[in-house]
């Protein structure tokens, strides 16, 4: 490649940066995940797109989206708080293990009744789009305010259930005959192991090891935040894991740890994901070639339909029984499995190992990802209101703040919604705990520093800070009046 030849590259390449940072704004304001708009400029360069780009390289394709799946997790898991994932991790596993079998099953059955595809290329379809997706669940329910619960189970999903759909697409793309049920039982169960140990152990020493030794710049930090997560992801595979499992428990436990420069180390990983979500999504946009969809849109749409409206619903249900997890919360956690680019990853592996009507699976599970995406993304918010399930526990902000740090203090930003008992609440009446404090309020448009006596209102805005010993209790103070008002205390509320 001449001089003159990487220029032009990097322009290419920076412009397509430029346009996808510009798509954020869009998909912020229309509730779409962004994949979807990623998706569609690596569609319009494409091939029978403006630029009519040839590329049909799949190997290079799944390897790229193995790369940026790795950071993705990564920044999810800096970015999860165990306080949320704590009582939603028996549900969540069993979503990832028993629900994901319950999905294959169904969803593979209507690929070949319904669509007439042979049992291999069926349980392959199954599998793919039986995993939720990082990016798409990470991107859409922080934006979308939804109980701690519910929100707990969705992340610790998406973060989980990369692992065993991995395994099966391999053993069912594989030539020859597909292991017995308990041998591929016994594979996930001994490779999901492996991937949670090498990744607790690798999160455990790497936190130890970054507050304890002193790094020359602040800008390291995030750096070896970073480095040690894709360790854990390496040492996983190469001792035959899960290592994305790995990735994302690493990534977790160094996100929960008390870290030097912690907001800084999150904010670094957000930006490596933004880039590695846009690559990854404008990549494979470029594989597909549109006119090849024609013939199958309508069976992605009908195996699309029985995984939204049957399969999903029906392994939500049956994996979380033991939980007694309320009927409303099921509804909303059928409807938010999201799909995204780790579907389509997935759908390159059968056409790498030469599986025959790969390119046709390929197609199918891409229409089926951009079409209920279009579908399950804008309406979450509207069923989550329809259901009546309220914000969760307040936001914590990542704000790099010297003073902050030196205090071990906390961040908090709390909305009011309409549904909220805190309206009409003066501040001083919320009895915040001794060092927490609301420090702002934002009401239409306009901030204020707010006094004892300033009274509350719907839609309203507030920022407030705590101290470390005080931060869970100002936490469930808070939420406590947003359910049960000023007398939340006497009435037994909190």
């Amino acid at each position: 490649m001449t001089v003159h030849q990487l220029n032009e590259l990097l322009l290419i390449c920076s412009l397509v940066l430029l346009i996808a940072v510009a798509a954020v704004r869009i998909s912020s304001r229309s509730g779409l995940p962004s994949l979807l708009l990623y998706l569609g400029i690596g569609v319009a360069i494409g091939q029978d797109g403006i630029f009519d780009v040839k590329f049909d390289n799949a190997e290079l394709t799944q390897v790229i989206g193995y790369a940026a799946l790795v950071v993705i997790l990564a920044e999810g898991g800096l970015g999860t708080k165990w306080q949320e994932v704590r009582p939603a991790l028996p549900a969540a596993v069993a979503l990832s293990t028993a629900g994901v079998a319950v999905s294959v099953g169904v969803t593979a059955a209507a690929a070949h009744y319904l669509v007439g595809l042979e049992w291999r290329q069926a349980l392959i379809i199954g599998a793919v789009v039986s995993s939720t997706d990082a990016a798409a669940v990470f991107s859409v329910l922080r934006k979308v305010p939804l109980p701690s619960r519910v929100t707990g189970v969705l992340e610790a999903e998406s973060g989980f259930n990369d692992a065993p759909v991995l395994i099966l697409v391999v053993a069912f793309s594989t030539a020859g005959p597909v292991d017995e049920w308990y041998l591929l039982v016994g594979k996930i169960a001994l490779e999901l192991a492996i991937g949670a140990s090498i990744g607790l152990a690798a999160g455990f020493l790497g936190a130890f090891g970054l507050r304890h030794v002193a790094l020359p710049a602040s800008g390291l930090y995030p750096i070896a935040v970073m480095a040690i997560a894709v360790v854990a992801y390496a040492a996983g595979a190469m001792a035959h894991g899960s290592g994305f499992l790995a990735v994302y428990l690493a990534s977790m436990v160094l996100g929960n740890s008390k870290l030097p420069h912690a907001p800084a180390n999150r904010g670094f990983a957000e930006g490596l994901g933004w880039i590695a979500q846009i690559g990854m999504f404008v990549l494979l946009g470029l594989l597909v070639t549109p006119h090849e969809l024609v013939d199958d849109f309508w069976p992605a749409v009908a195996v699309g339909l029985v995984l939204t409206m049957v399969a999903r619903p029906l392994s939500v249900f049956l994996s979380l029984l033991p939980f007694r997890i309320p009927p409303r919360e099921q509804v909303l956690l059928s409807w938010a499995g999201l799909r995204g680019a780790v579907p389509i990853i997935l759908a390159t592996i059968p056409m790498v190992a030469g599986v025959e009507g790969s390119g046709r699976i390929f197609n199918i599970v891409f229409v089926l990802v951009v079409v209920y995406t279009l579908v399950q993304g804008p309406t979450l918010p509207w069923l989550a209101r329809a259901l009546k399930l309220g914000p969760g526990a307040p936001s914590d902000l990542g704000v790099e703040s010297a003073p902050l740090e030196r205090l071990r203090g906390h961040l908090l930003s709390v909305s009011i919604p309409e549904e909220s008992r805190m309206h009409g609440v003066e501040v001083a009446e919320l009895r915040l705990p001794a060092g927490a404090a609301v420090t702002l309020v934002v009401r239409d448009e306009k901030s204020f520093v707010p006094t004892p006596s300033t009274v509350l209102r719907r839609g309203d805005e507030l920022l407030v800070v705590a101290t470390d010993p005080v931060r869970d209790a100002a936490e469930r103070r808070l939420r406590a009046v947003g359910q049960g008002g000023k007398l939340a205390g006497w009435l037994g509320t909190g």
